[in-house]
């Protein structure tokens, strides 16, 4: 009995944790996904034209055998209303229109659908639960090639493109933090581009055979009073086609309307400050969240998910008395237990509208390494020359991805190949390749053999400084500290652009950056931060006793290597200026 009161409330948290992690983009992103289903089965059924009229006349069947069927149609007609409602709820509460053009593309796609598919949707759909007409492609297409005028040709083109564009950025914004979608990536590109246009070739083919039939043979078979209904019943549909349409820019109008009376009001109900804790405040009206009213007054604030409660990288400290805040939403609470936090003064910024005055500080500082000055090529491709080259890997990324949610491992990970990095450029080298949570780095694209040398021996001391003070400033969210390990080696090398057309990259070929790669891959049996090869303490002039001595089997090589451990990369820095001292 006491086993089963133990383990009951695992199980129920287990049943229940999933639920509280769902707000309104889940449900957005599941009626979307319903609606992407609808039109991917219907561009399939449009592309059948490229075959014949008749082919599509049989796919048609299948389609509509389905998504007619009761349960799906019930769920399909509902995601179509919450979708769209929701893609209205977005305009209102949007409060920062900085968007990115891919975000402001879907917006602006997902409002005009829509307008775009009103007049197809309920000239099908409602004539056939009202006056039980059947209206398929040979009707359909009769009206777009034939009856109608020739814009509403165009019009039907620009709904296939609006929705398949629109649902394509949403599955892009969805799937890009995946594992698998930067293999997948080609290929799906290849099926968004070729999709639509079977699909408006299809339409087009289609159309095509309908004015080639038609005739009053034709005509009498497939446009009787019985497929697509009296004069009267025409002017019924139109009637619910412009009364929807009126409806729909409606409630646009009444979501912008709505926009600026929260704004006249949020004026009029006063004004807050938020104080950054470094020395800097800004005024702004009640009701943002902290993280729109830094975008707001270019305030710069780590959002990798862009205020999306998808990751936890905007949060931040409140400093004082945190009673008075909001309580923390279904989705932020969500958040907040992934990463394991149950302090009540740590929020995200992106879920808190504070009614206030606030002090905090944020828990990650926006980062950006910048590697100007490296734009241009400095060699000829093809080029021979000595390198030095080093590689540098996270250790434990894996691990680190394990409990943490996706956004925020990728925010550490850059932050950590931004250390690197930045070590590297102060040192004179250039990061050349990130794979992973891994970097190559290259010295000795203008200097020479011992000053290369010396550098990578100086970036690497520097790189643990750089590391360490990552490790402070991570430490309330890492449950042990980052670790490293760094393999050096030099040698001749070509160097150029390697790629293809638009995909060329610099970057240099060789055994020698191979070995630096496997001397990496050594740090982890030798139980040290770096191996480098003896060939670079020599040249760079450090003692033959200054780091232990190794003879070992290096992978893809006939002759054994002698090589050197570092325990600590940061002791270089002392060898370093040492051998400088004896030197003078």
């Amino acid at each position: 009995m006491d086993s089963m009161t133990h383990t009951a409330p695992p199980a129920r948290e287990r049943l229940t944790n999933p639920l509280r992690g769902i707000g309104i983009r889940q449900i957005r992103l599941v009626s979307g996904m319903i609606l992407f289903g609808y039109v991917l089965s219907h561009f399939v059924n449009h592309a059948l034209g490229n075959i014949s009229l008749e082919a599509m006349a049989d796919g048609v069947k299948l389609h509509a055998g389905f998504w007619q069927f009761l349960p799906v149609s019930i769920v399909f007609y509902g995601a179509c209303l919450v979708h769209t409602f929701l893609g209205l709820w977005a305009l209102y509460e949007r409060r920062q229109f900085r968007w990115k053009t891919m975000e402001l593309i879907q917006l602006t796609l997902g409002l005009s659908i829509p307008l775009l598919v009103i007049t197809h949707v309920l000239g099908v759909r409602l004539a056939l639960t009202l006056y039980g007409h059947e209206i398929l492609y040979p009707q359909v297409l009769f009206a777009y090639f034939v009856s109608w005028p020739a814009w509403r040709i165009w019009s039907l083109v620009a709904a296939i493109l609006a929705a398949w564009i629109h649902g394509c950025i949403g599955l892009h914004l969805w799937l890009r933090m995946k594992p698998f979608y930067k293999r997948a990536a080609p290929l799906l590109f290849a099926a968004a581009v070729l999709l639509p246009a079977l699909a408006i070739l299809g339409v087009y083919q289609g159309g095509r055979g309908v004015v080639d039939s038609d005739s009053v043979e034709w005509r009498a078979e497939n446009l009787s009073e019985s497929q697509i209904g009296t004069r009267d019943q025409k002017a019924a549909l139109d009637a619910a086609v412009d009364y929807t349409l009126i409806g729909y820019l409606s409630l646009i109008a009444l979501a912008l309307l709505a926009r600026g009376a929260r704004a006249l009001h949020e004026r009029r109900g006063g004004m807050i400050n938020l104080s950054y804790g470094n020395g800097r405040t800004i005024r702004v009206p009640k009701g943002l969240t902290v993280l729109e009213a830094s975008l707001r007054n270019n305030v710069p604030h780590a959002s990798v998910c862009g205020g999306r409660a998808r990751c936890s990288t905007c949060r931040i400290r409140i400093i004082g008395d945190h009673a008075a805040l909001p309580e923390p939403s279904q989705r932020e609470a969500f958040v907040l237990r992934r990463v394991g936090t149950d302090d009540p003064s740590i929020r995200l910024a992106c879920q808190l509208r504070p009614a206030g005055d606030l002090s905090f500080f944020q828990l990650f500082l926006p980062h950006a390494v910048s590697a100007e000055g490296y734009g241009s090529n400095p060699t000829r491709i093809g080029e021979e020359r000595y390198l030095v080259s080093m590689f540098v890997d996270m250790r434990g990324s894996t691990k680190l991805a394990e409990k943490r949610l996706p956004f925020d491992t990728v925010f550490i990970v850059n932050r950590f190949l931004g250390a690197v990095s930045q070590a590297v450029l102060e040192s004179g080298g250039r990061p050349n390749q990130f794979v992973g949570d891994g970097m190559l780095a290259l010295f000795g694209l203008a200097t020479g053999r011992r000053e290369a040398c010396r550098q990578a021996l100086r970036a690497a001391a520097m790189i643990s400084a750089n590391v360490d003070e990552l490790n402070k400033f991570l430490s309330h969210d890492l449950r042990e500290p980052i670790r490293f390990g760094v393999g050096i080696h030099g040698g001749e090398v070509i160097v150029g652009d390697i790629g293809y057309r638009d995909h060329m990259v610099f970057t240099a070929l060789g055994d020698p950056v191979n070995v630096a790669a496997r001397l990496q891959d050594m740090t982890k049996q030798l139980t040290c931060e770096a191996v480098v090869s003896d060939e670079v303490r020599a040249t760079a002039g450090l003692a033959e006793d200054a780091l232990p001595r190794h003879e070992v089997e290096i992978r893809g090589r006939n002759e054994p290597m002698i090589v050197r451990s570092v325990m600590e990369t940061k002791t270089l820095a002392a060898l370093l200026v040492e051998e400088q001292q004896a030197a003078a």
